[in-house]
């Protein structure tokens, strides 16, 4: 390739697409954690957030960001030379990406609102308290305080909602789990789950809400702190959410599972202190997640 001037490189840069390069690299879109401005790709365990219309991107589990230059230049690792002709095969090639829908924010709102309300709130003697309290050992005073907060439902084959919620108090989605079943809700945005202390100065970041609620027992319920689950994936709002929460807090706690996702996201929370000039600890737990954890402390007693 002859060489270009920067007025040139400039041009390729606006016409090719961060969203080609992801695809032809074997990324797929995740829809349901995707939006208009920020589309969500997977590739394994890999994930990539692609921005201002194909134009940018970063990686949410560490720092790397920029534009396709950058993209094409981490995919295919190379001199420049090389990174400017696989950008200029991008050039003018549009993703594959589903047109966006009419905005129907309000409405799926409502919707995502009025299928948590007509699920009961979760009571002792139900199938799905049964399964919290005997297969995962969360202790029922535990279980009780979160029932009181009205962060549980009963949902379909005995499994548990847990509540995901924004910064003011709305309900945005719900995790889902049970004896056959793990997922989250259809058409439901992850946010946060929260469990404790709102206006707490220590927030622990766990993977997921039984986790989260896991952990809680095993401290006894500190009185200083807010216990909250991503539900295993890392959303532009859950950031948006941690980050909000980071600056008001003296210590941020990365208590994600004890495997390679865990440090990645261990990572990620320790840049969020960084930036928003809090205090980090990486707590691991013994066995591969909090929940484990307590199952084991669970039969100790009992044995």
């Amino acid at each position: 390739m002859g060489r270009m001037d920067r007025r040139d490189i400039e041009a390729l840069r606006a016409r090719a697409s961060c969203a080609v390069g992801l695809e032809q690299a074997g990324f797929a879109i995740d829809l349901k954690e995707s939006t208009r401005r920020a589309v969500k790709y997977r590739r394994g365990a890999e994930i990539i957030i692609v921005t201002h219309e194909g134009r940018g991107w970063f990686d949410p589990l560490s720092d790397r960001k920029g534009d396709v230059f950058a993209l094409v230049g981490w995919l295919q690792p190379g001199h420049f030379q090389a990174t400017l002709a696989a950008v200029s095969a991008l050039a003018g090639m549009a993703p594959a990406q589903p047109a966006w829908g009419p905005r129907r924010s309000r409405r799926r709102e409502a919707d995502i609102f009025e299928r948590w309300s007509a699920r009961p709130v979760l009571r002792p003697g139900s199938a799905a308290h049964d399964y919290l309290t005997r297969v995962r050992a969360i202790p029922r005073h535990q279980l009780q305080l979160a029932i009181d907060a009205r962060l549980i439902r009963q949902g379909p084959s005995a499994s548990a909602w847990f509540a995901h919620q924004d910064d003011a108090g709305t309900i945005r989605g719900w995790e889902e789990r049970g004896p056959a079943w793990r997922g989250f809700s259809s058409g439901g945005a992850k946010s946060l789950f929260r469990f404790g202390n709102p206006a707490a100065v220590r927030l622990c970041v766990a993977e997921a809400a039984i986790d989260a609620l896991s952990l809680s027992a095993l401290e006894q319920s500190r009185a200083d702190t807010l216990y909250v689950s991503t539900a295993g994936g890392w959303s532009p709002a859950t950031e948006a959410a941690v980050i909000l929460l980071a600056g008001h807090l003296d210590l941020l706690v990365a208590a994600t599972d004890r495997n390679s996702q865990g440090e990645a996201y261990a990572d990620r929370l320790r840049q969020i202190s960084t930036g928003q000039d809090c205090g980090f600890q990486r707590l691991r737990p013994n066995a591969s997640d909090w929940n484990e954890e307590l199952q084991q402390r669970r039969d100790r007693e009992e044995g």
